[in-house]
């Protein structure tokens, strides 16, 4: 296992009250916006991981409805159902860039598996796991249809890094976890944006990241699967510097009613003088795990990468 200090005190936990150092968080996003204007993720099994059909399309593609069959796609798609994917989703080549780090600060260690690119990547993107999971979660190549897998591919082949972190809790504690990976990354690829996504309960972390300057002024993008909204995220850090956001739930989730995921997508977009870059993609039918299951990672990054 590879160990890494993390040099510096971990930024502290506080809300950007100050302007001026809005302003410079603000300012901060905007420079990685800017350097991620030139990130286009090539195309790596479409076919395969593209939306199966779109139900129904507003807003110029920003609101999404998708045509999810459980039937097609587990039970066709996964040689055992929910646990096994078939070989034809799944490309083991990105596992041979797949390292276990440990990442020391001054109070705590993260332990996180980094798939890419270790130093001076292009861009970076954490998965975030929600209750009860750890780094293991997000590196899974055979479960979830292939996705995972098919995002660490997309990574390595186009120059990224990929974290996939264990965040004890979803609280301060937890923050600071994420705070110590942000630090890191921006040591090892000071040029790289970063896309924060979180599924579940993490996306707690998503929420509170959005507010923290040390990670705001670092996102290109943010991702919530199957989570929890946030009322104050209109006021947040990452909503003044326009930091895309991409909202995926399923219709049929009994943790998260998704209603309110559809409700924050309409306040954010009509809150904004300008169209705020937010999406929201519902999984007809779908249930708590299938926007882990049924994102399109290429397609999500790209737009992100875009704004």
């Amino acid at each position: 296992m590879e160990s890494t200090k993390l040099m510096g005190i971990p930024v502290r936990l506080f809300r950007p009250y100050c302007i001026l150092l809005l302003g410079i968080v603000v300012f901060g996003a905007h420079l990685s916006a800017a350097q991620a204007e030139t990130i286009q993720l090539r195309a790596y099994k479409n076919k395969l991981f593209g939306y199966p059909g779109i139900l129904d399309s507003r807003d110029n593609g920003a609101y999404l409805k998708v045509d999810y069959q459980k039937a097609r796609d587990i039970h066709k798609r996964d040689q055992t159902p929910e646990r096994r994917v078939k070989g034809k989703y799944v490309s083991l080549r990105a596992k041979r860039q797949q390292r276990a780090i440990t990442i020391k600060a001054q109070n705590h260690s993260v332990e996180a598996y980094e798939v890419g690119a270790s130093k001076k990547a292009k861009f970076a993107v954490i998965f975030v796991h929600g209750r009860g999971g750890d780094r293991r979660l997000g590196v899974k190549d055979w479960t979830f249809g292939g996705n995972f897998n098919r995002l660490k591919n997309l990574v390595t082949k186009n120059g990224g890094v990929y974290y996939a972190p264990t965040i004890p809790s979803f609280d301060s504690r937890g923050l600071s976890h994420l705070q110590t990976l942000v630090t890191y990354i921006r040591q090892v690829s000071p040029k790289a944006p970063i896309v924060l996504a979180c599924g579940s309960m993490g996306s707690i972390l998503c929420w509170s990241g959005s507010n923290d300057p040390g990670i705001s002024s670092r996102l290109a993008g943010i991702v919530i699967l199957g989570g929890t909204g946030d009322d104050t995220f209109t006021s947040s850090a990452a909503y003044h510097a326009n930091v895309p956001v991409l909202l995926a739930h399923g219709s049929g989730d009994p943790v998260y009613d998704w209603r309110n995921q559809q409700a924050l997508y309409q306040r954010v977009r009509n809150g904004s003088d300008d169209v705020y870059p937010i999406r929201f993609v519902l999984f007809n039918t779908g249930s708590h795990g299938t926007p882990i299951r049924m994102i399109d990672w290429r397609d999500t990054l790209n737009w992100m990468f875009a704004q």
